[in-house]
Order: C-alpha cells, then sequence, then structure tokens
C-alpha cells in the first residue's frame, strides 16, 4: 500500500489554505492509497483540489479528463500561477505550441495533463500515457457520461475503454450535480472498483434564492443589475434571440454586456467570456440550453429570465454564483406562461418515455418556483438530503419565502369549489380534463368545449366569479402541490382528485393558500460575508486587474475576492502576516506580497484603520499534525537524545537517508529538531537559496541544481522547516 504523505503542509504550500473542505482530505488519501473514488461535490465545493493536491504527492502524471476548452485553460493558467507544473493538448493549441507540450510531457516536466474525452482516447494520445507514468486519471464533470444526466456528451461514453487500458491506474469520478440514478451510471460506465464514494451536502450557505412574479421581465432585470453597480452575473435565457436582445438593451442602458449561446462562433463565445472572466463586461446573457463551463469565482448574482427545464440544470446554473463563499443573490423570474413554452419544446422530443419525464420535471420546477414554502428544503429534497434545521421555525435565512413570508388566507371556499369542479367534470363525461378547462368552467367562458362537453350544465359552472383567471390557475396548482390534486404526465395532462382532497371535498376540512408573490426587496442575507475596509478593497481590486492583464489572466487567478476582502480586513504588513491570507501559497506570496503589501500602506498613509469586531491579526489556528508513526519518533527520540544521524542509522540498521526523512517528517508535522546538529549556516543558506527558485514538490530538480552535494533526506528537511517559516537555530 502507498504511503500518503501530510497533505495539509502541502495544502498551504501551493494553495495558501489552511483546512480542506468537507471531504476533500479522504478523497485526497483514499486516491492515494490506489482506491477508486466517485466525489459528489456541490459547486464551489473544492472539486479540483481533489485531484490537484494528489499530483503534487507523487512522481508521475495525473491526466484529467475535461469537456470544455474554457475549463482546461482556466485550470491551467490558475495552476501555472502557483507555480505548478499543468499544461493541456486541444484544438485551440497551434501545432509549434502543441510539439514543444508533447517534448516536455514525454520528460516528465509536467504533473498534470488537461485533455478533452476525445483527444484523451485517440491512439497516438493513449501510447504516449502508457509511456508518461500516468498516476491518476480524474473524470471531472462526469455526469456527461450519463444519459440521464443534464448534460449528456456521447463522447464521454468512451471512457468506459479507459479501465482495460490502465488497470492500474485509480480512476477519480467527480460531479456537481447528480441524482442517485446518475450516480450509479456513473460507477456502471467508468467500471469503478469498490469506489470510495462520497457526497456533500448541496446546501449552498451564502447563496439567496428567490422568486419573483414576472410582469415587465426587462425592467425588472435592469433594476436587479442597476442595484448592484459593482458586481458581476450571469442572466439565463430560454433562447439565443433572448441572450442577443438583452445584451443589447442592456449595453445601450450602460451596462456591459455580451451574448453566449452556441450559434455564436467558438472565437465570438471565446471572446466574450475572456471579456467576463477579466472582469471587462459585467453581464453575460446566456441559454439555458448551452452550459458556460466557467469557474469566475465572483459572479455575484444568476438571473433566470425564463423559466429553467428541471430542477437539476437550475441548481446547477445558480450554483454559478458565489463560488468563492461570499454572499451572492439568485432570482428567477417566473411566469406560467413560460411554462407553455417549454411544453411546446418538450413536445418535439420523438421519445415518448423522454418527454413524459420531461413533462414531469417540468412540473416540479413549476413547483418549486410558486411554493410558500423554504426554497432551500424543496432543492435540497430534489437531492434526497434532508435539511434539519429548516424545521427549526425560524426558516433557511436565505430565500424570499423565508426572510418574508408570504401571507396565507383561508383558502377553504375556493378550494371547495376547484376541487368540486373536478369531481363533477369527471362524475359528467367520465374522463378528466386539464387545468384550464377546469378554470374555464369555474370563470363560465363560452369555448368550444365546454359547449361541446356539456359543461354549461354543470352546477359549478360560472360559480368563480371573484377571481380571475390566473388566480385560479395558481389555485390549482396550489392544490396540486398540496397533494389534493394529481397531475398526470401525458401530452394533455388531467386533473384528479386524490384521497386527501376527496377528503377536503366530503368533509369540508379547512384549506390554507397563499397570497402571489410580490416583487421581492432587496435580500439582507449576508452569510459569509466579510466586512472590510471598501476603499482599499476597490484599490486592490484595481491593482489585481493590472497585475491580471499583465499576465494574460483572469483577475481572481491572482486571488479571489475572499482575499482581497480579508486584506482590506485586516491591513497585513509583513510577509509573516501576508502568508496567512487564504489563497496566499508560496508561490504567490514570493510573487505579489511586496506589491500588496505596498498597496496596502500607502492606503494607510493617507486613510485612517478601520476597525472591525474581532479584528486584529491573530495567527490562524495551527492545522493538526499528523499522526508519527513507531519508527518515526524512536528516530526523533534519539536525536533529542544527542545521537548523530550515522549514530542513530547504525544503531537501527538503516541507512542515514532514511533517518533524515525521518526528521523531515517530524518537522512536518510541527516537532521541533535543531537543525545546527545536522548542517551549518553556510549549507542552510546555499539549499534554502535553491529552494526559493524550486517551489515544485519533487526534491530531485533542487538535489540535481546543488550537483547532489547533499542528501535528499536532508533537502527535505531544510524544504519543511523553510516552509514552517523556521529560523537557522
Amino acid at each position: 500500500m502507498r504511503p500518503v504523505p501530510p497533505l495539509l503542509p502541502l495544502l498551504k504550500q501551493h494553495f495558501g489554505f489552511s483546512s480542506f473542505r468537507p471531504h476533500q482530505e479522504q478523497i485526497i488519501q483514499d486516491s492515494l492509497l490506489g482506491r477508486d473514488v466517485f466525489a459528489l461535490l456541490p459547486t464551489g465545493g473544492g472539486k479540483s483540489l481533489c485531484f490537484q493536491l494528489p499530483a503534487l504527492t507523487q512522481t508521475g502524471l495525473t491526466v484529467v479528463v475535461s469537456p470544455l476548452v474554457a475549463l482546461m485553460k482556466d485550470q491551467v493558467d490558475a495552476l501555472q500561477t502557483s507555480g505548478i507544473a499543468a499544461t493541456c493538448l486541444n484544438n485551440t493549441v497551434g501545432q509549434a505550441e502543441s510539439r514543444e507540450r508533447l517534448r516536455r510531457l514525454h520528460n516528465g516536466e509536467y504533473r498534470l495533463l488537461y485533455l478533452a474525452p476525445e483527444r484523451l482516447m485517440l491512439d497516438g494520445t493513449i501510447g504516449s500515457l502508457s509511456r508518461w507514468n500516468v498516476r491518476l486519471i480524474a473524470v471531472d464533470e462526469a455526469h456527461c457520461i450519463s444519459e440521464w444526466g443534464h448534460d449528456f456528451r456521447p463522447e464521454y461514453r468512451q471512457l468506459a475503454k479507459l479501465r482495460p487500458l490502465f488497470p492500474d491506474v485509480p480512476i477519480m469520478a467527480l460531479t456537481a450535480t447528480a441524482t442517485g440514478r446518475v450516480r450509479t451510471d456513473i460507477v456502471t460506465q467508468l467500471k469503478l472498483r469498490e469506489p470510495s464514494c462520497f457526497v456533500a451536502s448541496f446546501n449552498r450557505p451564502n447563496l439567496t434564492y428567490r422568486v419573483a412574479p414576472k410582469s415587465k421581465g426587462y425592467d425588472q432585470l435592469l433594476d436587479f443589475v442597476r442595484n448592484r453597480p459593482r458586481e458581476a452575473g450571469i442572466v439565463y435565457c430560454a433562447s439565443r434571440a433572448a441572450t442577443e436582445k438583452l445584451a443589447e438593451r442592456l449595453t445601450r442602458d450602460g451596462i456591459k454586456a455580451r451574448p453566449y449561446h452556441a450559434g455564436l462562433t467558438p472565437n465570438q463565445r471565446n471572446e466574450n467570456q475572456e471579456l467576463f472572466l477579466r472582469d471587462e463586461i459585467r453581464v453575460v446573457c446566456a441559454t439555458i440550453a448551452f452550459g458556460m463551463g466557467i469557474n469566475k469565482p465572483n459572479v455575484r448574482f444568476v438571473v433566470h429570465y425564463d423559466l429553467p427545464k428541471n430542477i437539476e440544470s437550475y441548481y446547477q446554473e445558480t450554483g454559478r454564483a458565489g463560488r468563492d463563499g461570499l454572499p451572492s443573490e439568485c432570482l428567477l423570474l417566473f411566469n406560467a406562461g413560460d411554462a407553455v413554452k417549454q411544453i411546446r419544446f418538450i413536445e418535439e422530443k420523438p421519445n415518448p418515455a423522454e418527454r413524459k419525464i420531461a413533462r414531469e420535471q417540468l412540473q416540479q420546477m413549476v413547483h418549486y418556483a410558486e411554493t410558500a414554502e423554504c426554497r432551500r428544503v424543496e432543492l435540497l429534497g430534489y437531492f434526497g438530503e434532508e435539511w434539519s434545521d429548516g424545521n427549526n421555525g425560524t426558516g433557511c435565512g436565505g430565500c424570499d419565502n423565508c426572510l418574508s413570508p408570504r401571507e396565507t388566507f383561508d383558502g377553504t371556499l375556493s378550494a371547495q369549489k376547484f376541487l368540486s369542479c373536478v369531481y363533477r367534470i369527471r362524475q359528467h363525461s367520465h374522463f378528466g380534463v386539464g387545468l384550464n378547462h377546469v378554470v374555464e368552467v369555474l370563470t363560465g367562458a363560452d369555448t368550444e368545449k365546454v359547449r361541446d362537453w356539456g359543461h354549461k350544465s354543470l352546477s359549478t359552472y360560472g360559480i368563480g366569479h371573484e377571481h380571475g383567471r390566473k388566480e385560479w390557475q395558481a389555485i390549482g396548482r396550489e392544490l396540486i402541490r398540496l397533494g389534493y390534486l394529481s397531475q398526470s404526465n401525458e401530452r394533455f395532462s388531467t386533473l384528479e382528485l386524490t384521497r386527501e382532497g376527496n377528503v377536503v371535498l366530503k368533509e369540508r376540512k379547512p384549506v390554507k393558500l397563499t397570497r402571489p408573490m410580490k416583487v421581492p426587496l432587496r435580500a439582507t442575507h449576508q452569510s459569509g460575508e466579510i466586512a472590510c475596509d471598501e476603499m482599499l478593497f476597490d484599490r486592490l481590486r484595481g491593482l489585481r486587474k493590472h497585475l491580471a492583464d499583465e499576465r494574460g489572466v483572469p483577475p481572481y487567478i491572482i486571488f479571489s475576492d475572499v482575499a482581497l476582502r480579508q486584506m482590506a480586513r485586516l491591513y497585513p504588513a509583513n510577509e509573516v502576516e501576508f502568508s496567512r491570507i487564504s489563497g496566499v501559497g508560496a508561490q504567490k506570496l514570493r510573487e505579489f506580497s511586496a506589491t500588496f503589501l505596498a498597496e496596502i500602506a500607502k492606503h494607510l498613509a493617507t486613510n485612517a484603520r478601520q476597525i472591525f469586531a474581532e479584528d486584529s491579526f491573530t495567527p490562524a489556528a495551527p492545522p493538526p499534525k499528523p499522526a508519527l508513526t513507531d519508527t518515526v519518533l524512536e528516530s526523533l527520540r534519539r536525536f533529542r537524545a544527542g545521537e548523530t544521524v550515522a549514530e542513530i542509522a547504525r544503531a537501527r540498521q538503516i541507512i542515514a537517508g532514511t533517518v533524515h526523512g525521518h526528521l523531515a517528517t517530524a518537522i512536518e508535522a510541527g516537532e521541533k529538531v535543531p537543525l545546527r546538529a545536522l548542517l551549518n549556516g553556510e549549507d542552510w543558506e546555499c539549499i534554502t537559496e535553491v529552494l526559493r527558485t524550486h517551489s515544485g514538490p519533487s526534491i530531485t530538480p533542487v538535489h540535481s541544481a546543488l550537483d547532489g552535494r547533499y542528501d535528499f533526506g536532508l533537502l527535505r528537511i531544510v524544504r519543511a522547516a523553510s516552509n514552517q517559516g523556521r529560523k537557522f537555530e
């Protein structure tokens, strides 16, 4: 079984984080032990780290299967900025550059390689991989392999061939959203062998979910965006024409926006996406049917201008907001008429079974939009997760229904009329009808069907004049949600009384109904907010943008908004304090600390330092120490007792390099080891100087740069001590 090295020091060194998110550490450990892994982590839950960190702990290559060129480029840019050797091969890479990348792959210079599934499965690529010492295959967006997934891609099915081609290489499948059926399909299609399975909570506490009745849709959208003048967001539309029109109107009204849909040329899509990623435009208007594949962590809002086709798509699309954990908003503009448009698309599907499933999914989406219950509970329930906090009587505090509960009223009489009408129609005609026909009977409409079917003679004909058609339609849909009526999923869906509905009708059981939704006020939900010096935050954002433009990367590749807000709250004054900022690893500390520290000092020269609750730069809690084995503890005990490395090696019948390795492991775990007993000051300076220019996980380049003068274990000791900020003593 492969030994698993301490992971927290590597996490801080390369990615700048002091702790793991839920499941990350166990996923990484199981993968390093050679096990297949299935991981379902929500958007923003840190999926990428699960395969990026293992790549830094072992020699060889980690291959990442990714469905979109934009995703590959984004992750490679971020890794390279953190000093990690990563690359991708796709059709956007020129021949000369592709040859250079292949040369470096042959030489073992990369730790991660990103490939699209169709490129991976080419005979030439497979042949090369067999020579490149592949240690892990990670399949990102793994739901694409399942025909039951919301974003099925046929080319992913080729990945089933990977297991026999690489029988000894562990496979990691990762996705952000998948029902139980899709999870099973992923494991089966990829031929995962007794995989470790991890399913994180689907809850995104920093997101506020809101639904507003869509009346003057564009005016509502414009007002929403104008009220967030410094924030970027995505607007999802049902058609390509709508994305074009909205982007044009927003730009005309002073908000920089661009469309994004499958009808644009690849160059147009790439240009519009790059402008968004680099904060040159604020809004992207995208089609629901075309996934953007972006990794922009500071998307502060997602607006669904039209109704999504199902809850899974809605969850995936809203999940693109607030990936950095800061408060973000999700607004759905709902008009029941949008469901009719969706039905037309559904009826164009050739497969009857697919049509039935799609109709059922659309009904669930409409129920979500109209429910008066906690939206967070509804969302999590769809994925089979029970959110216990939703039953505490206070609500989630992060959706419109919990922040501003809708007014209820005694709807017993209205419910009685509606249910009675359904009953009388069935009794008279011996067949069921749809919701709209029931409303026509209640409101006394003189339609062809009402006349032909003799429904003017019913006792319920025309008894519902107290409500308009739209009000009765909303009441009918609420009675379905409450379980008093059932609705079939056929092309012409019909209503039937349920057992509970019969009880209400016969026993005159009281029924509470909810008032229609109102246009919501600005949400006050602030879970995850980081209060800071907003003037300094703006200055640091400007500096970040300048540095990003110089390097040709999106600003968040340099630092996240979370990092900038921490800087603008804690005012770090030196490298030690700067290193405690979230996302500051060794490479970014070397490259950016002086520039940002200077900007903070310049701001404080003319502006007073703001004081926040629980302010002051207190050191982050140290990571838990990994447990040391008995053999490491024995070497450490002897060394502390005064024995030399050579004496310990002779007494324990091991080589000196192994003893050095034991001491390095002890230092990485936070144990004090007297460095002067191992090397002199000149050696320390010589080794640390080379370490500053070789930040990768492998110690071999350092050993080579020093012409092999020092033992590998000794080099590891110096690296471990310097990573912890230890002085030579």
